[in-house]
């Protein structure tokens, strides 16, 4: 699963790094926004088991 993992993680720093500039934003909903589409990619990587802030291998050794 390396590569998917990789994306998955990805998708997460990239949601993280929306979240920060959107709270900088003047516009006032874009952190919910932002903090939606953070609440996905964390919730798809929780069901597929990566850890998004790990490195190689799963969230939980089986």
């Amino acid at each position: 699963m390396g590569g998917y993992a990789e994306a998955v993680r990805e998708r997460v720093r990239l949601a993280r790094v929306a979240v920060a500039e959107a709270r900088e934003a003047a516009d006032p909903y874009a952190p919910a926004v932002a903090e939606d589409d953070l609440d996905d990619a964390l919730r798809l990587a929780s069901s597929v088991d990566v850890d998004p802030d790990g490195g190689p291998g799963n969230a939980s050794p089986v």
